[in-house]
């Protein structure tokens, strides 16, 4: 079976968030398994040059956007078993940053919707995909164009379709005159049941209303979105193609994330409570806390927003401070959250330490040296952090929403079962009340030992994940055959 994954990010050729970690991971768990995949890839400069550089020349192509032609370089390069191919057009991708381009980002990803059909052309009748697997608004495009402006196509009418939800607050939405212009296209696909929404036009609802099958990164989360509460305005048609909708959890990459084998960390470890505990003391000593790793460090390693509760946490910060703990927070993000996360740090310099940014070496560390994992997001389509911190034996204190939910097994003191500890309403007494409830049985050594025991044996890899995926592909291409 062939797949090809359209994306416009991935690890580890570049990366802004979780979207990059799923692209980067998933592909080579399918590889394992028997599955032929290549992942289309924007031609990014931040692409590392060893990487760029090395990639073999697979020919060029213009690509039509309204009156426009642009264009397209196509280069073929493999990185730890798994092909890319990347479109390269300097114009659209040789930038500062992955996004936040305003009304330029129609351009450019329609572009890239474009040059990812255009490259089925130009590679051979060999190269076409059972399936094209498209993830977040950035791809939504496609599925819409290869069912609409290809449809004409004898050898595509094969190819079936699936679209990711990595994340539904960002949905990709322009004027409808621009994305007329770019697809040089009419009315037709812009009525209620194609990407019109609400007098503008949505590139996620595109993939929604076109694809074949539809996933998301976790089945509560898959429940969340048909829901007006969390359904970003789209939940009516997420309801529609509910028969069609399927939450499967992400995994991590289990190699890349070994506390044993890391190299950014202090101490090496496995299960040794003892040795995790020195990179405690390590990492107090380099964020200059008091060095003592009787005292319960609490991490956190998140964009400072409000949809990943840093408002809780503000609000509950006099609490927390008034506990014998350490806070250490890597993030960056608002304005403001950041603003009176200095402040605080400011006034609790002995308990509270706040790095702006991000590191890859430190987001490690602080992974491998908390004893606890906190994540009180308001809402998280799956969350990566969380299993992060279960193979760095870091215990996570999360809201009960989304991945996070079918993640993380709440810790039961009767019969001795869980993997960390939650809380389900969105409020700072509740996550207060949960993060003494875990500094209680932090003094516990016997039932820490029992939770963090617990969430070693959780299996947080891809293995499972990816045999969902490939039955969901065969199921797609059994569909096709008959």
């Amino acid at each position: 079976m062939k797949v090809w994954f359209a994306a416009s990010e991935a690890a580890p050729l570049v990366k802004s968030g979780g979207l990059a970690d799923v692209v980067g991971a998933l592909p080579k768990a399918l590889a394992k398994r028997g599955i032929d995949v290549t992942v289309v890839l924007p031609k990014y400069g931040a692409i590392p040059s060893a990487i760029a550089d090395e990639a073999a020349d697979k020919g060029s192509f213009d690509v039509t956007l309204g009156w426009r032609t642009q264009y397209c370089g196509l280069l073929e390069t493999f990185v730890d078993g798994v092909r890319f191919l990347l479109v390269d057009n300097e114009y659209f991708f040789k930038r500062g940053y992955l996004y936040g381009y305003g009304d330029e980002e129609a351009e450019r990803f329609a572009f890239f919707g474009f040059a990812a059909i255009e490259a089925l052309f130009r590679l051979g009748k060999d190269e076409l995909p059972d399936i094209l697997h498209c993830h977040d608004w950035q791809t939504g495009l496609v599925p819409m164009l290869l069912r609409t402006r290809y449809s004409h196509i004898p050898a595509f009418k094969r190819i079936r379709t699936v679209f990711t939800i990595h994340n539904l607050q960002y949905q990709g939405v322009f004027s409808r005159d621009q994305l007329k212009d770019l697809l040089s296209a009419g009315d037709e696909l812009f009525t209620e049941d194609g990407m019109a929404f609400y007098g503008a036009a949505s590139c996620m609802k595109a993939g929604l209303r076109y694809a074949d099958k539809l996933t998301t990164v976790s089945p509560a989360y898959a429940q969340e979105i048909q829901t007006p509460e969390y359904g970003e305005k789209l939940d009516g048609v997420l309801r529609q193609r509910a028969g069609d909708l399927k939450g499967i959890v992400n995994g991590i990459d289990t190699d890349v994330y070994d506390p044993m084998r890391d190299p950014h960390l202090a101490v090496n470890y496995r299960f040794s409570l003892l040795k995790k505990r020195r990179n405690k003391k390590a990492l107090q000593e380099e964020f200059g806390l008091p060095a003592d790793e009787r005292i319960p460090m609490i991490g956190v390693v998140s964009r400072i927003v409000e949809q990943k509760g840093f408002d809780l946490i503000l609000e509950a910060l006099p609490g927390l401070m008034a506990e014998s703990i350490q806070l250490v927070i890597l993030g960056s993000g608002d304005l403001q959250l950041e603003r009176k996360l200095y402040e605080a740090s400011v006034r609790h310099k002995e308990k509270l330490f706040v790095w702006f940014g991000f590191n890859e070496g430190l987001a490690r560390r602080i992974y491998a040296g908390s004893d606890m994992f906190l994540m009180p997001s308001r809402f998280e389509p799956c969350g990566l952090s969380q299993l992060i911190a279960l193979q760095y034996r870091t215990v996570p204190i999360v809201r009960e929403t989304g991945g996070l939910r079918d993640t993380v097994q709440p810790y039961n003191e009767f019969t001795g079962e869980g993997t960390g500890f939650s809380f389900g309403p969105a409020s700072a007494h509740d996550l207060l009340f949960t993060v003494r409830r875990a500094l209680a049985f932090y003094k516990d050594e016997a039932a820490w030992e029992r939770i963090v025991d617990n969430g070693a044996k959780r299996d947080v890899g891809w293995e499972a994940s990816a045999r969902e995926y490939e039955k969901l592909y065969q199921e797609l291409v059994h569909t096709e055959g008959e």
